[in-house]
């Protein structure tokens, strides 16, 4: 059968009208709009393809098709959304997965079992914790150590929130037996860039090189608070001041480690500052601020995490603070499988004639998948390149070329695996490989 985005399209369309309004995308993990989602996407697999999808103890929905041999392919994404986020991110790759089991089925039996999965609590916007759902299948999650001290902004703590949702902190732990009882032999995932690179260089489609690590840490500055009209300024103990200190020598940091290439590129970001007493007549006397640093090198990624800690330092002393920090996430850096790029890299020249090559900035299930099989991810151009927004959208010919292109990849990953005595794309004979650190 011939590849087409046709029936994609149409899918992600009919989603964005039941699970979007004025704000954009409100499919936010754990809520009711995610669950309504997942109602939705589990009637298409009961109705149209005859399969009852099944929930691991990490509330990951899985949906299988046996194969003529029990070792699988998985291909997967997440539904869930930021609040007011964009109708493609996500959903893009679990929908594409969905064509991915229609068109095996029509074939007949396909020779290896296909299992499409959408990742639980991908984006973490909730939460804070990124990666939930996939993380616990890699076994890469302490649910009670990461999770159990977890509250929204309206309060309510996230054990909670999955309670509602028929998951605990326990049955997360028994996410990777599921997994590993699958017999998963490689991963494959399509997914909106969601930045402006393949946009600037007006290439519809683009292979994904892997997932930069990510150094996350909460910073807190401690000083004296004081009347803003009787603390004279040399006297004064100001963390607010050492906090944005700290924040222009994280963009000094970003700019010092960046290469000239895709690969060499990276970001350090202060996304969140809480200042106290945050009153206008008040020298703030304590200040948290996050810094987000990702590099696609395991050693400039630990360089720049160093620089961090020492500017950190040099601002608290300047302005007679306090600094403290604590860890939110670290994950190394994950490069993707080498014989499952080549596959992926043919696939696109074929559709598009040419294949750039980048690395994903934004964390993504395969960033854990990649940890324990074979993984590759594609990228469909985002324009205006941008993510987490209602206006995140692709132009329609670069949304249809990186689909038919993803479906090609699937479809001869497929028959290599196939043909292969090993249960590895790149050659290893081990069912479930050795984890790499977190």
């Amino acid at each position: 059968m011939k590849p087409s985005s046709k029936r994609v399209i149409a899918d992600l369309e009919e989603l964005a009208a039941l699970t979007t309004d004025e704000r954009g995308a409100q499919r936010v993990a754990w809520g009711p709009v995610w669950r309504k989602t997942r109602d939705w996407f589990t009637a298409k697999l009961r109705t149209e393809l005859g399969l009852e999808p099944h929930r691991d103890g990490a509330g990951n929905l899985w949906a299988t098709l046996p194969g003529a041999s029990p070792r699988g392919l998985v291909i997967g994404s997440h539904l869930d959304s930021v609040p007011g986020g964009g109708w493609l991110d996500g959903c893009l790759g679990v929908l594409a997965g969905l064509e991915v089991l229609r068109r095996a089925r029509a074939a007949g039996t396909p020779p290896l079992t296909l299992h499409l999965v959408d990742w639980a609590d991908e984006e973490g916007a909730r939460f804070g914790r990124s990666l939930a759902g996939s993380a616990a299948s890699a076994g890469t999650l302490d649910a009670h150590a990461e999770l159990a001290h977890l509250v929204d902004r309206a309060g309510v703590k996230l054990p909670d929130a999955l309670a509602e949702n028929g998951v605990t902190l326990d049955g997360m732990g028994t996410a990777r037996a599921y997994f590993d009882a699958l017999g998963a032999i490689a991963y494959l995932e399509l997914h909106i860039e969601q930045g402006p690179v393949l946009e600037s260089m007006r290439k519809p489609t683009g292979l994904v090189l892997g997932t930069m690590g990510v150094e996350r840490h909460n910073l807190r500055f401690v000083g004296q608070a004081a009347h803003s009209g009787a603390a004279p300024i040399h006297l004064r103990k100001d963390a607010f001041l050492a906090a944005a200190e700290f924040a222009l020598a994280c963009r000094d940091i970003s700019v010092k480690y960046s290469g000239k290439t895709p690969r060499t590129r990276v970001v350090a970001t202060c996304g969140v500052v809480k200042v106290e007493p945050n009153f206008v007549t008040a020298v703030p006397g304590s200040t948290e601020i996050s810094i987000d640093l990702r590099a696609l090198d395991a050693t400039v990624l630990k360089k720049m995490l160093a620089d961090a800690r020492r500017a950190a330092a040099k601002a608290a002393r300047t302005h007679k603070v306090a600094v403290s920090w604590s860890p939110l996430l670290h994950i190394t850096p994950r490069p993707f499988d080498p014989a499952l790029m080549t596959i992926a890299r043919t696939a696109i020249k074929e559709v598009t004639g040419t294949a750039p090559e980048l690395p994903s900035g934004p964390l993504h299930d395969a960033a854990e998948m990649a940890a324990v099989v074979p993984t590759a991810m594609i990228f469909a151009q985002s324009s205006p390149g941008i993510s987490h927004t209602k206006l995140e959208d692709t132009p329609r010919p670069a949304l249809d070329k990186s689909i038919r292109a993803f479906l090609i990849a699937v479809d001869r990953t497929v028959a290599q695996l196939a043909g292969s005595s090993t249960v590895s794309a790149s050659g290893a004979r081990s069912r479930t490989p050795a984890r790499r650190p977190r």
